[in-house]
């Protein structure tokens, strides 16, 4: 098992569910981790460790830029890891149905921000000749019987790089997804029960981002316990 001590890890959406699981495996294995999300961070779950809460909101413009020069004024310039972890769901529509203002909500959370912390970190990463990225996509991304077209077309999109790694961990359905209240009682059923919790997921996060996934470089890992055979 590799140590973080002394790595500099952000995390976004680090208040809750997988963002706030993998924090906390994080700060346990040593790592200083910049923790970002528009709502409050349990403050108990950072106690003792080093840890800095950016409460923001990540698709106001130059709000990506600006988490990650916080980050480097606080731990240094050198950034190890990136864990784009926050994200939504759409409301399940297709094409024809999809509303204007949903489609940019999904996009913007799930695509741009992501994609600016990518470029708002590599430049760090570069200089220091390396560094691990981990984007939180979901098994959506390999089927669109699974969410809405905004939510599949977000996270199925990847982005090129020639630097150190960049991995996908792409989690099935969970319970602490907000998935269960977007469906009707008569479709309850057609729900998968796949038993996966945000530590499941969240541990698959940190070892792609840990010395031991070093030459573990555009993965896709699905962490949905043999649902993608199916």
């Amino acid at each position: 098992m590799s140590s973080f001590e002394n790595k500099v890890v952000i995390v976004t959406g680090c208040s809750s569910g997988i963002g706030l699981a993998t924090t906390r495996i994080l700060l346990a294995r040593g790592a200083k981790v910049f923790g970002i999300d528009m709502s409050p961070f349990p403050q108990e779950s950072s106690s003792g460790a080093v840890f800095t809460f950016h409460q923001v909101n990540l698709t106001e413009p130059n709000a990506a830029d600006e988490a990650v020069a916080a980050c480097i004024q606080k731990y240094g310039p050198k950034i190890d890891v990136l864990a784009n972890v926050a994200g939504v769901m759409d409301a399940f529509s297709s094409v024809d149905t999809v509303k204007e203002s949903e489609w940019e909500r999904v996009l913007s959370i799930n695509l741009t921000v992501p994609v600016r912390l990518m470029a708002a970190v590599l430049p760090s990463m570069q200089e220091h000749k390396g560094g691990a990225i981990i984007n939180v996509a979901s098994r959506a991304a390999l089927s669109g019987a699974v969410a809405g077209v905004a939510y599949t077309a977000s996270v199925a999109t990847n982005i090129q790089s020639s630097i150190l790694r960049e991995n996908w961990d792409m989690p099935a359905y969970m319970a602490s997804s907000g998935v269960i209240g977007l469906h009707t009682p008569s479709d309850a059923q057609g729900v998968p029960q796949v038993d996966i919790t945000a530590d499941d997921v969240a541990n698959a996060i940190v070892f792609l981002a840990s010395d031991d996934a070093k030459k573990v470089n555009g993965v896709l890992m699905p962490v949905d316990n043999a649902w993608s055979t199916i």
